[in-house]
């Protein structure tokens, strides 16, 4: 029996398919799907099946002190028991095991963890390595007629990079969690690739908070010829000889102000004309494509996120490359006959074939593990795959598209006109051939039209504007524009940078999107920039990358770089220990200010987020005991503290977090006075008590902000059907004949929404949740229902409590992100 190993469910589901020729069934064994066909077997892992740890007599962080980790022994242990024990179940009856994971550093050393537990159980047994950047049918093929060896150099590198990421991460973490005496699931977390990248971003928040505006101004004039009027703005050549427009002393501006307006004609000095060439864009990298994705509103994490998803459907390439120049084997002709004939780019791929030459573009990067992200020959249907899945997918194509066209090209005509001895001028634009823009519609094609004119000709001045403006400080980093820092900077890898940006905002030191530092990641960053500046600097992360590059090319021992790693951690805590007690003042300090909003209308002391014992947020003084002022706050989401401030009461205003369902809550205070201030509006009889004890039904809004359907007696009667939490709800005359209630209508968005009988309508809601519990949430339809099942999500239930990672691997075509969504929306 043949045993073929792949790094998810869903390659493995992939391959087999593609191998059988479809005739391949699934097994469970343990929870784990097994792909079966004639005498093969393929079985799908969970990424690292196997992890690094520490013994267990290291795991009590008040027994061990952070120091002793950095000398530890290290362990390897299962981390997905079910998928071990199922791997080696299979491979003690193999004759051949094929390892098919990513063809990457990381992919590299999870084969060699399967190769471990592989030969654990069956020394003799024959095992070769497959490699391929793209799941597909002549692809994966080719590869298993060509089988390699595993490369145990790359993988070490790998390794290496497991073993000192857990050292500087957990002895790091540890200190300063225990210093600021933050423990259980709100520690403190640092990490050698994490700590850099958030110094980075609080560098950049403090040149914004430093920043001083300059005032200047800027003044314009509207010109007109034959009644075609254009924009055009003043400007004079400064100390260099250069053109500027920012006039930065006041009484000069207003001079020349006075000097426009008071005018009537302008003429025209000089007129000149330009073509520019607009050449086509270089192909996809990992890290271009996230920035082309951050431009359609997706997240560094997200876009990777589909990327994964549509590489092991077989739609694109592998989308983990530093390169930008396609293979020689790669025939572009070829690859766009397969869209011809397509209804979405069949039209643009004709029009490509057309070319004489078809030269692709190239970038600066070449490298020979794989190819720039690109589609395949396979092209999915629209309706196979989501919405988010097919942006992206487009995206893709569109750029392979892009490389292959013609350059576009662009009429430039500037005009410069005077008024007295002032000089305006007016910049125009026209797109003479379309060129690549023509099949990629990404970039700004806007064009601003100016009128052809003739020196020393006569133009009308119809209206003259004078604007006082501010220098702005410098922009928050977008995600994409970090990465791209972080790849200049040598900072953590193609494959970990949106990873590690995600775990900046998830462990609670990013708040925003562009990323904004909260305050306690200003205190780690100054804790480490005033006592280890090494943790920051990205000095650490990019030797070790240097260091992985020589493993990997078999020119240094793992052992030998993970203790010069030990060694440089040492020397880094001798500064620590020093500094301990201050280390911890600072950030408790800075723990309390991001939760704090303002002032206790009691007793003056803060008021501050607090989390109860089960789980909930509310609004605490930090006067307590003493003083026991309390604010509610909504139980769905978690709170983030906005710098936005009551007026009223000089509260911060809050935002709650619940994936897709996010909003803002506002000011606690004023939401509980609100709660108070309005009366309820009675609708009818309460259905559980009405009859025996005179109950009635109203419309109430709670101090947390929500509004439900509840019986007056409460809390005597707990009766309550809940409501939309924004829109004002109109109270109509139509009357349930089941229930005798008045229909309510809620009024906020495009279109009013006719919620009808409030008990019908949560009649109506618990039928849809109970038909198939999965088809009740919005974005999972019968087929997705079917595949969740298939993986053991049978129900809402099973949806909530469901892994993230575990089901997105298993489900193809489903990320982490839309089952973390779905799983919002089944709260």
């Amino acid at each position: 029996m043949e045993l073929i190993i792949t790094e998810k469910d869903n390659a493995a589901r992939r391959i087999a398919d593609i191998l059988s020729g479809g005739s391949a069934d699934a097994d469970r064994r343990n929870g784990v799907n097994v792909y079966k066909w004639g005498g093969k077997r393929c079985i799908g892992l969970s990424g690292h099946v196997v992890g690094v740890d520490f013994p267990p007599e290291y795991n009590d962080w008040r027994d061990v002190e952070p120091v002793e980790l950095i000398d530890a022994d290290i362990e390897k242990q299962p981390t997905k028991e079910n998928i071990v024990r199922t791997l080696r179940l299979l491979a003690r009856d193999a004759n051949r095991v094929t390892i098919a994971t990513d063809y990457d550093r990381e992919g590299e050393l999870i084969g060699k963890e399967a190769w471990e537990l592989v030969r654990e159980v069956n020394e003799d047994v024959p095992v070769h390595r497959v490699r391929f950047s793209s799941i597909t049918e002549n692809e994966v093929a080719s590869a298993f007629e060509n089988p390699d060896e595993l490369d145990f150099d790359l993988a070490a590198a790998g390794e290496a990079r497991q073993i000192i990421d857990l050292i500087w991460g957990a002895a790091l973490t540890r200190f300063l969690s225990l210093s600021a005496r933050q423990l259980g699931n709100d520690f403190i977390s640092v990490g050698r690739v994490q700590s850099p990248t958030l110094k980075l971003i609080v560098d950049r928040e403090r040149e914004i908070q430093a920043f001083d505006p300059e005032d200047y101004w800027e003044l314009f004039a509207d010109l007109r010829k034959a009644g075609e009027e254009f924009e055009a703005q003043y400007f004079y050549r400064d100390e260099d000889g250069n053109e500027a427009e920012r006039v930065w002393d006041e009484e000069t501006a207003k001079k020349a102000y006075e000097t426009l307006e008071e005018a009537t004609r302008a003429t025209v000095e000089r007129v000149s004309r330009r073509t520019r060439t607009d050449d086509p864009p270089a192909p996809f990298n990992t890290t271009q494509f996230i920035r082309a994705a951050g431009s359609l509103g997706y997240s560094a994490q997200r876009a990777m996120s589909i990327a994964e998803d549509l590489y092991t459907a077989g739609y694109i390439t592998y989308p983990r490359t530093d390169n930008t120049v396609y293979p020689d084997d790669l025939d572009p002709e070829e690859l766009l006959d397969t869209f011809v004939g397509n209804y979405h780019f069949g039209e643009d791929a004709e029009h490509l074939l057309e070319r004489d030459d078809i030269e692709p573009t190239e970038g600066d990067e070449e490298t020979t593990d794989h190819p720039p992200i690109h589609p395949t020959e396979d092209i999915p249907t629209k309706g196979e795959l989501g919405d988010d899945e097919w942006d992206v997918y487009e995206l893709v194509v569109r750029r392979f598209f892009a490389t292959v066209a013609d350059s576009a090209k662009w009429e430039h005509l500037k005009v410069v006109a005077a008024v007295s001895d002032l000089s305006l001028k007016a910049n125009g634009k026209r797109l003479l051939e379309s060129g690549y823009h023509a099949v990629y519609p990404y970039f700004n094609t806007s064009e601003n039209y100016v009128p052809n004119v003739e020196e020393g000709e006569t133009l009308d001045v119809t209206d003259t504007r004078i604007e006082e403006k501010q220098t702005q400080p410098p922009r928050r980093y977008g995600q994409s524009r970090l990465i791209e820092t972080m790849e200049k900077m040598g900072i953590g890898t193609k494959s970990t940078r949106h990873n590690t940006i995600q775990k900046l905002y998830d462990r609670g030191y990013l708040e925003s999107d562009p990323p904004r530092p909260t305050r306690l990641a200003q205190a780690v960053v100054e804790a480490a920039e005033d006592y280890a500046d090494l943790v920051v600097s990205e000095t650490m992360t990019r030797r070790l990358e240097e260091d992985m590059t020589a493993i990997a090319e078999g020119d240094a021992e793992l052992d030998d770089v993970a203790d010069s790693s030990r060694e440089i951690l040492a020397e880094v805590f001798d500064d620590l220990e020093e500094s301990r007690e201050e280390i911890g003042k600072h950030l408790q300090q800075s723990l309390k200010e991001d939760k704090t909003l303002g002032p206790c209308p009691d007793c003056g002391e803060s008021l501050l987020v607090r989390q109860s014992r089960r789980g909930s947020y509310f609004v605490g003084c930090d006067g307590y005991p003493d003083c026991t002022y309390t604010l509610p706050l909504p139980n769905k989401g978690k709170p983030l503290l906005l710098d936005e401030t009551c007026e009223e009461h000089g509260l911060r205003e809050v935002k709650m977090l619940a994936g897709r369902s996010t909003f803002v809550h506002g000011c606690p205070l004023c939401k509980a006075e609100e709660a108070e201030e309005e009366e309820d509006r009675v609708i009818g009889d309460c259905p559980e008590c009405g009859e025996e004890h005179g109950g009635e039904l109203a419309i109430k809004r709670l101090q947390t902000g929500s509004r439900l359907v509840g019986c007056t007696r409460y809390p005597d009667c707990d009766y309550s059907l809940p409501l939309p939490r924004r829109g004002d709800i109109e109270v109509t005359d139509e009357r349930c004949e089941e229930h005798g209630l008045p229909e309510l209508v809620v009024h906020g968005g495009d279109e009013p929404w006719e919620l009808g009988c409030p008990i019908c309508n949560y009649r109506e809601f618990k039928e849809r949740e109970s038909k198939s519990g999965l088809e009740a949430i919005e974005g999972i339809g019968s087929k997705t229902a079917e595949k969740l099942a298939e993986a053991g999500i049978q129900n809402v239930d099973d949806l909530k409590s469901a892994e993230v990672e575990t089901v997105a691997e298993r489900v193809s075509g489903v990320s982490e992100d839309r089952l973390r969504s779905w799983q919002a929306k089944a709260d």
